[in-house]
């Protein structure tokens, strides 16, 4: 099987994934019970089912260190940091990203978190399951910004982009 990104093709192989995904910073805020379900959801679906390899400097472009990989996933000076390490935590990669391009769709999750909560109080049903569409359309939108930002640093599939932009939004909720 192959997993690819927009113009980069991940090997097959089950070493080519996450082991470990650990959110750094303290946390200012505690999360809502939804945001700790879906924190707790994304990593663990990381470690059981991700295709995710950091694309070090060669001529290639192409993943060169063997995993399964740690990601320690924060946020520092306003910048969404993964800071990725071999599997026995060796430093391997840190790459930096500007959180500008994912405020709009932070703030939007941050609001489909509420009305769901809300909708789930008044047990409206009809309402719970738009939102659900919503999140998943959100989700897919995260999932492509990712893709595009880690873009010849990270190759990764769909499906572990969108759990890591779960993620990136939950970090963003703690602060």
């Amino acid at each position: 099987m192959t997993a690819s990104t927009a113009g980069s093709s991940l090997p097959a192989g089950p070493e080519q994934r996450l082991g470990r995904v650990v959110l750094t910073g303290e946390p200012l805020a505690r999360l809502s019970p939804m945001l700790e379900a879906d924190r707790a959801q994304a990593v663990a679906d990381l470690a059981a089912d991700s295709c995710f390899a950091p694309i070090l400097p060669t001529a290639a472009r192409q993943p060169t260190a063997a995993g399964p990989f740690a990601l320690h996933l924060g946020i520092q000076d306003g910048r969404l940091v993964f800071d990725i390490r071999g599997p026995d935590e060796t430093p391997l990669a840190g790459i930096g990203l500007a959180l500008g391009p994912f405020r709009a769709l932070m703030k939007d999750y941050q609001l489909l978190v509420e009305s769901y909560a809300k909708a789930m109080e008044e047990g409206r049903e009809a309402r719970i399951q738009a939102i659900d569409m919503g999140r998943r359309g959100l989700h897919n939108e995260g999932a492509r910004l990712l893709l595009a930002r880690l873009e010849g640093k990270v190759s990764m599939d769909f499906a572990t982009a969108r759990r890591l932009f779960t993620l990136v939004c939950v970090l963003h909720q703690r602060r």
